[in-house]
């Protein structure tokens, strides 16, 4: 039996092309997604400020028919404007963060991760850092954060339990206030460990006593027992990395406060309605 060769030429090709015009639209417009797991206080405005997206594309990707979330909620991100990091020996979530350029805070949020335990095979998320970024990009973004003024090495030790109670101290204390001022009370925490008239741990100086009454309020009458915001938490998180807008203070209180000995300190800072001193 005879084929008539150019037949089977065109009807190869033909083919060939029905082909790759079938599989086009299944590979073209193909997108992976990271997984997300809503954290209390979070927002989808919140979340695309994390991830370098939006909510609008937040919304479409994950067929939300409203801008409401709950805290446990598995969002998918676009894994085009973040990437999967895996631990490497000698890794530390600080030098991550510096070595990607992102801040240490964004790090632990989008991993819900608030000590500082990590272990080498480790997935993190990286958000806002492309999958495909280059890894001298990444350098000279670190370079330039770490030339900002950010926080460098945590400065004093704590653990996961330290970090939720001077969050709460924080929140206690100084809501309302200018971020500078949380951060400033996390830092008069942080410098009485650091000092040895004080007790040398972060639970140890927020429950110290003298004169048989509490060093802080809200120890006192409860409030330190309320949840942590999340600014409070990254306030206290920057307090611990070294960050001090208190410059070295002991003791801090507010402007409305007539006590005379507080007033009669060396006033190192005053920041919103809140005053700290030597």
């Amino acid at each position: 039996m005879k084929f008539n060769i150019n037949i089977v030429k065109k009807t190869t090709v033909l083919f060939i092309v029905l082909g790759f015009i079938l599989l086009l639209p299944f590979t073209a417009h193909a997108e992976s997604y990271i997984s997300y797991t809503v954290l209390r206080g979070d927002s989808l405005y919140t979340i695309g400020k994390l991830f370098n997206t939006t909510s609008t594309e937040l919304i479409k990707i994950n067929n939300l028919s409203t801008t409401l979330i709950y805290l446990g909620q598995v969002l998918k991100v676009p894994a085009s404007t973040s990437s999967v990091y895996t631990v490497k020996s000698g890794d530390s979530l600080y030098l991550i963060a510096k070595r990607y350029g992102i801040s240490l805070y964004s790090l632990r949020h989008a991993n819900n991760k608030w000590d500082d335990v990590i272990y080498v095979g480790q997935k993190l998320i990286l958000p806002g850092i492309a999958s495909n970024t280059d890894r001298n990009s990444a350098v000279m973004s670190s370079r330039s954060s770490s030339s900002s003024g950010n926080a460098t090495s945590v400065v004093v030790s704590y653990n996961a339990s330290d970090l939720d109670l001077l969050a709460r101290l924080i929140t206690a204390e100084a809501t309302g206030q200018p971020y500078n001022a949380m951060v400033g009370v996390g830092a008069v925490v942080v410098n009485r460990v650091k000092d040895a008239r004080f007790p040398n741990t972060i639970s140890a100086v927020i429950y110290d006593k003298s004169g048989g009454y509490y060093q802080f309020t809200p120890v006192q009458n409860g409030w330190i027992n309320k949840p942590a915001s999340e600014l409070a938490r990254k306030a206290a998180l920057d307090a611990l990395h070294g960050i001090d807008p208190s410059k070295g203070s002991l003791f801090f209180f507010d402007d409305s406060a007539t006590n005379k000995w507080l007033w009669s300190k060396s006033i190192r800072a005053w920041i919103g309605n809140m005053v700290f001193a030597y």
